[in-house]
């Protein structure tokens, strides 16, 4: 693709690199974001220069947040004797858009993986298994996407957490489908699976 200046071709570069743009999208957004006002291009930058440097991570459950404490650990009127277990900060968003759940939350930050080199330690699993006894947690529901990896994780969460007198532990239902992502399940499914949640047996 030739491009008329550098400066675009250095523009669309970057922004063909984000997941889901190719060079063709690229174009259009850089040509958009040359037209558009500068004030807007402006704002958009230091929007993303903002988010990069300044967001931070919760100290309890690892949620993306703005101070050391994310808004749903601070507030005190979830029910925090509930964490969902989740991998990643999407299935936080997808859960939190059901409206179906006033619990806490613990991001796991992946799965195990060891196609990928991801094993237990490289996870925030260590993080909740020291939070459940310095909280009031009584139960802990596995809501990590059921794919082979996922299950492998849940697995092995279920059989660390089964050493916790007073903690259930409990899986979200299965409306979610095999091999499915929960940031892609629709919000009726997802929030369904929430509330038709299943307790383990020890």
């Amino acid at each position: 693709m030739e491009f008329p200046s550098k400066l675009i071709e250095n523009a669309v570069g970057e922004l063909s690199k984000l997941p889901g743009i190719g060079k063709k999208t690229a174009l259009r957004l850089a040509l958009h974001l040359l037209k558009a006002e500068t004030d807007t291009t402006a704002s958009l930058a230091e929007a993303l220069a903002k988010m990069r440097f300044e967001i931070t991570y919760c100290r309890t459950c690892h949620n993306i947040s703005d101070t050391e404490e994310c808004s749903i650990c601070a507030n005190k009127l979830r029910d925090h004797s509930t964490v969902c277990v989740v991998s990643d900060i999407r299935d936080v968003i997808a859960i939190e858009n059901t409206a179906q759940y006033q619990g806490v939350y613990h991001v796991l930050g992946g799965v195990i993986s060891p196609i990928e080199g991801i094993g237990p330690s490289d996870l925030n699993i260590d993080s909740l298994l020291v939070r459940i006894p310095d909280s009031e947690i009584k139960e802990v529901i596995l809501a990590i996407s059921p794919t082979m990896e996922g299950d492998t994780t849940a697995f092995y969460l279920s059989r660390k957490l089964r050493d916790y007198e007073g903690v259930h532990i409990s899986t979200i239902a299965r409306g979610i489908p095999m091999g499915g992502e929960l940031e892609y399940a629709d919000e009726i499914t997802l929030g369904r699976s929430i509330v038709d949640r299943q307790r383990q047996t020890r």
